[in-house]
């Protein structure tokens, strides 16, 4: 295990800080099973960690290792049922949350799917439950496109060669975990000590700054969380609750660019309205919120699979009125942390976390108020098995936060999953309602300027035309 996936798995100690992640994926029809038995099982061979358990070293010399589960099995990874009556999106919904809310057996591989079938209008939905630790949103994606379809037909894409049978023993593996570690401290430093020499004697002031800001960064990325700023959204428990919204992409795109910032601006411009209504209807005003906010370290040189996301904690801003201001406003907070020059380092701030005693860390997460993921997709239609993916929607954990809003766009639409603590948020139908209204502020920014954009085409065009 990496330093960041042993963080997350040492905080599940705490139950409450479990890192599951429910996906599901609203098909237009009952896949063959055949055929998505044998894309799962070639998907287990493309990304090994899925046929992988883990195997914990004597002593906690070393954290657990990724080893081959030699009793693999896939029909226990793989089910499908029938939904009940009525089978509308609610029953999904319910599956799902008994999913998210139910914990791995850690002698197998950290995933499961079941495929429901008997949808009202003729549909399935299929549900995918996996540990953080085994991927993040965008790898997901990834594996996604390595697997699914562009059509109904599918293409032979031939199967992957067998896993080779991998453990080296316990006492191997505290050796080269230590070895690791110390190896690459030891090529870090080697690298970067020219080039600290190198500045500290041709820009010694400039050397100072930098190591000052480093310091700093570290101190931010690090610091601790000792209260919520939500006065509302304050209870924390093992109870969750699943509800969705939809939204079109371009009109989101076209309110970012009103605004002069990004889709994901647009995006967490949504969450903060509907969150600063829900407060408004529970009598509180808020000015900011604390928000977990997951940063992709993912290189093209990564396989696929596995969690490259580091998590940065800051505070945004809820209070401004006017949506273009505040959009501007969220993407300063934002972009600020992205430039965080701490955020490279983030393995040895987790290491450092590693050190800690469990039930430091895992206070200081419960006192952050939400958590925000925008995850790209495809932006044209993708099957599996024969079925048609017509939705797709990603309940990402809350690890300790009041509610989980995670965006995934898919073929012209945003699918908007709401991932909520029961005890922070006991009237989920209230904060749907209040996400919506935040959803649709955006969208009317997005609308008004395409409408700005028709009448300037339409006056330019008149003015163009021979009398």
């Amino acid at each position: 295990m990496s330093q960041s996936d042993l963080f997350s798995w040492n905080m599940e100690r705490d139950p409450i800080l479990r890192s599951t992640i429910v996906s599901v994926l609203i098909l237009d029809t009952d896949p063959d099973w055949d055929r998505l038995v044998e894309t799962i099982e070639r998907g287990t061979r493309l990304v090994p960690r899925l046929r992988h358990r883990l195997v914990t070293a004597p002593f906690g010399l070393a954290p657990p290792r990724w080893a081959l589960d030699p009793d693999f099995d896939l029909s226990w990874h793989l089910r499908r049922a029938a939904l009940p009556e009525p089978a509308t999106m609610s029953a999904v919904l319910e599956f799902a949350r008994t999913e998210a809310m139910t914990a791995f057996d850690p002698a197998r591989a950290l995933w499961r799917s079941t495929l429901l079938s008997g949808l009202s209008g003729g549909g399935s939905a299929l549900v995918m439950t996996v540990h953080h630790s085994l991927t993040d949103g965008i790898g997901g994606i990834q594996i996604a496109t390595a697997l699914l379809d562009f059509d109904r037909a599918g293409t032979d894409r031939g199967h992957p060669p067998q896993p080779p049978y991998d453990h080296d023993g316990a006492l191997r593996d505290i050796v080269a975990w230590n070895w690791s570690i110390g190896s690459d401290l030891l090529r870090g430093g080697i690298r970067a000590a020219p080039q600290t020499a190198w500045r500290a004697v041709t820009h010694p002031a400039r050397a100072v700054r930098d190591s000052a800001a480093l310091a700093t960064s570290l101190v931010r990325l690090a610091m601790p969380v000792t209260a919520t700023l939500s006065p509302v959204m304050i209870e924390r428990s093992l109870g969750r609750r699943l509800a969705v919204l939809d939204a079109p992409v371009e009109q989101m795109r076209r309110a970012a660019r009103a605004a002069g910032c990004t889709m994901n601006d647009a995006f967490l411009t949504a969450v903060v309205i509907g969150l600063r209504r829900y407060h408004d209807r529970h009598g509180a005003k808020v000015d900011h919120l604390r928000l977990t906010m997951p940063i992709s370290l993912r290189t093209a040189d990564d396989p696929l699979g596995g969690n490259r996301i580091t998590l940065a904690r800051f505070a945004l801003p809820v209070g401004i009125a006017e949506t273009p201001e505040l959009m501007r406003a969220v993407d300063a907070a934002v972009g600020g942390w992205r430039r965080e020059p701490a955020i490279p380092l983030s393995g040895a701030v987790a290491a450092a976390f590693n050190r800690l005693p469990v039930g430091v860390v895992t206070e200081m997460l419960k006192h952050v108020d939400f958590v925000a993921s925008n995850v790209p997709g495809s932006p044209v239609p993708l099957y599996i098995a024969g079925a048609r993916i017509d939705r797709m929607y990603a309940f990402g954990p809350t690890i300790g936060t009041a509610v989980n809003v995670t965006l995934t766009s898919h073929a012209g639409t945003c699918y908007v999953a709401i991932n909520a603590d029961t005890a922070a948020i006991p009237d989920l139908e209230t904060l749907t309602e209040c996400l919506a209204a935040g959803f649709a502020t955006v969208l009317r920014l997005g609308g008004e300027c395409a409408q700005q954009a028709a009448a300037d085409g339409t006056a330019e065009a008149s003015r163009s035309t021979p009398v």
